[in-house]
Formats: structure tokens, C-alpha cells, sequence
């Protein structure tokens, strides 16, 4: 009886630290809120990719990617370290500014997964773009030190969108008469239609 009891309260003094170090593998941000430790030092680094980006710091960025590094951009172009690095010098797009917001560190031993926002803007031949979006950032710890060892960008879907029908040619409108109008009314605040009110379709005594 007295093992067995024994045994029981081994089980749960495991199970309480099994659970203890599973929440230590997730920290995320919530608003208001003051930033975790392993939050707080991954921000610094995504800070310190950030600038390194806008000013074309070489040396620091072969200091935070793997030699192992593998990146996807939001367009799914794949990028070794190398060929990520020689990037910052394209002369087509220049980087005028980059933000990266932390938003959860999961810790697995020498490994952590860095999930976030992002806001991009280059200056290109033409006029300037924005990239916004969420990124993963893979990390391993190599001699004291953590290095990003894979990447990967999505761009938000809205951002595409208004793109897209920037870009898009406006239709030409026909200089044949309209023999009527059917207005169209919506339950909202108010009415797409320019003029008219509910009560414009409503016949005239």
C-alpha cells in the first residue's frame, strides 16, 4: 500500500513539471502586456535583421543566418544564405524600411520557432511597394549564439488585393443613354448609391 502510494505521488510530481516545461516552450504577447524573456531577446534580433536590411550590414546579417539557411519569400523564391545576402545589394529594390513584431517563441532545447508580423517597403525603378504580411523564423543555438536557420514570408492577402486593382485598367464606360435605373440599397448605415434615399423608388402621387 505504502508503494503504491508512493508510486501515485512520484506520478504527479512528473506529470507537474512535464506540464510546467510545456509552457515554457510557448510565449506569445498579448497586449498590454510586458514582453517575456525569449520574446524580448528574439525581438532584438529580428530588430537587429531589420536594420541590417535597410542599411546593407553584410556583417551582421552572417551573423544571424545559418550557413545552413534556407529562405522563402512571399512570392515562394528560395534563397541560401549567400544568395540572401547578395540580395540586400540589388539595385532594383532597395529597402527604404523594415519592421519585424515578434509575436510567439516556442522553445524546443536549442531550437526555437519565431512567429510575426512584418511591413516591408522598397524604392523601386517605378514607384515604391509595400509588402505586408506574417513570417516564421527557425532558430538554432550554435556557440552561444542563435542563428536563423529557415524563413519563410507570407503576404498578407488585402495587400495583394489592392495591388492587384491598382494595377488593374479602368473599363471603359458606353456613351449609350441609359433608358432606365434600377437603384440598389443595402441594410447598412448608409447607401453606396450617390443621391436617392429609401424612398426614391417609391412611386410619386
Amino acid at each position: 500500500m505504502v508503494r503504491k502510494s508512493l508510486t501515485i505521488t512520484l506520478l504527479l510530481c512528473a506529470l507537474s513539471g512535464f506540464g510546467t516545461a510545456l509552457a515554457q516552450q510557448a510565449e506569445s504577447v498579448a497586449p498590454g502586456q510586458a514582453l517575456p524573456p525569449e520574446v524580448k531577446l528574439f525581438q532584438g534580433l529580428e530588430d537587429k535583421w531589420s536594420m541590417a536590411v535597410v542599411d546593407k550590414d553584410q556583417y551582421t546579417m552572417e551573423l544571424l543566418l545559418s550557413p545552413l539557411y534556407v529562405g522563402i519569400s512571399a512570392a515562394g523564391e528560395v534563397a541560401t544564405r549567400n544568395e540572401q545576402i547578395a540580395g540586400l545589394f540589388d539595385k532594383s529594390e532597395e529597402p527604404v524600411s523594415m519592421l519585424q513584431r515578434v509575436i510567439s517563441v516556442r522553445m524546443f532545447g536549442d531550437t526555437a520557432v519565431v512567429s510575426g508580423t512584418y511591413d516591408l517597403k522598397w524604392r523601386t525603378d517605378g514607384p515604391n511597394r509595400e509588402e505586408r504580411g506574417i513570417f516564421t523564423h527557425v532558430y538554432t543555438r550554435a556557440q552561444d549564439r542563435w542563428e536563423c536557420v529557415n524563413a519563410q514570408r507570407t503576404e498578407v492577402v488585402g495587400m495583394k488585393a489592392e495591388a492587384a486593382a491598382k494595377k488593374k485598367p479602368k473599363e471603359k464606360k458606353s456613351d449609350a443613354a441609359e433608358p432606365f435605373h434600377i437603384p440598389f440599397f443595402h441594410k447598412g448605415a448608409a447607401s453606396t448609391q450617390p443621391g436617392g434615399s429609401p424612398d426614391s423608388s417609391s412611386p410619386q402621387n
